[in-house]
């Protein structure tokens, strides 16, 4: 199978074709809608299927994007890929992001991301009861993965992270003595923004034609700039990791960048040698940055590769053969 990264170019991840005419070309069966939170929030989700109702469905991946990232665009390359594989995949937008309401990347709270994350993937499983279902979580996604898996411990049948929010690498922490003060900035100027030498993005995509199209995204709504209360959140979500992953029974596929200079590769090791699961794998990937989409892509097509051929095996072992 073919990724469909190859097709993309620096103004449009779909090529030369609209959005339609792209998943008409793989054969994509691609619905979107909102939920309504516990907050009354307007939550824009998606999924992605294939066309063919004759294709017997191998499983259920539901997808959580980063901070700063949305489901669409660049990070729905993997999707519609994973889809072409024989699956529905789901995801949401993270409010404050892409076309879900809320402040743009402003997380004074992680929580309701959590709650957000758990109402719309028990609403897709239930939709889907005989399918087995994984979790995919990119970056922050993956933080916020790892924090549902804890939540709810039989839910899911694999846990897949992709340069996962486990610890704050130091190049890309605020400065001293800015994160000392940090927890007062966020109690009285929540949302101001952090001024950081360079946006996360610029550290994120090794290839810099990537880096343009996430930009030239028409729904990109960061100022590549934290605020406050954000970054202390992040912060706080790495501290709650590293003290409760000890919890985490699911099988697990641990993936990182081995020059990552936003979430530090130790702590997807540290999270790799705690987890209290026995099927569980972690790959390094020496020279890779954090974003690993945002590689050559021969090298992002490698990281999908191991991906969707653990997810595959896995789901083999879990469906009934009659369905």
């Amino acid at each position: 199978m073919v990724h469909p990264i190859y097709e993309a170019n620096e103004n449009n991840p779909y090529g030369n074709l609209t959005r339609q005419e792209f998943f008409k070309k793989h054969q994509i069966l691609h619905q979107e809608s909102f939920m309504l939170n516990k907050s009354n929030m307007k939550i824009y989700n998606q999924s992605w299927q294939p066309a063919n109702s004759a294709h017997r469905l191998k499983g259920l991946v539901g997808m959580i994007h980063g901070y700063t990232s949305e489901s669409s665009w660049l990070f729905e390359l993997n999707a519609v890929a994973i889809a072409k594989a024989g699956f529905f995949v789901c995801a949401l937008d993270l409010q404050g992001h892409g076309f879900s309401e809320g402040p743009p990347d402003h997380i004074p709270d992680i929580h309701p991301l959590v709650s957000d994350c758990i109402q719309y993937f028990d609403s897709a499983r239930a939709t889907h009861p005989k399918l087995p279902p994984f979790l995919y979580g990119e970056s922050l996604g993956g933080a916020l993965a790892i924090l549902v898996c804890l939540k709810q411990k039989t839910a899911w049948k694999g846990l897949i992270l992709s340069g996962a929010m486990c610890k704050i690498s130091k190049k890309f922490k605020p400065v001293w003595p800015i994160e000392k003060f940090l927890p007062a900035a966020a109690f009285v100027a929540p949302s101001w923004r952090i001024a950081i030498t360079k946006p996360p993005a610029s550290k994120s995509y090794k290839e810099k034609w990537k880096l343009k199209l996430v930009d030239r995204s028409p729904n990109h709504r960061t100022s590549g700039k934290p605020t406050a209360a954000s970054a202390l959140q992040l912060l706080k979500v790495c501290e709650f990791v590293k003290r409760n992953c000890h919890e985490l029974e699911v099988a697990m596929l641990v993936l990182h960048g081995g020059d990552d200079r936003i979430c530090d590769p130790k702590g997807a090791k540290f999270l790799y040698e705690s987890a209290n699961t026995k099927d569980k794998s972690l790959k390094i990937f020496q020279g890779m940055w954090h974003q690993l989409i945002g590689e050559p892509n021969d090298s992002a097509v490698q990281v999908f590769n191991t991906i969707i051929s653990w997810i595959e095996k896995r789901a083999d072992q879990c469906l009934p053969k009659n369905i």
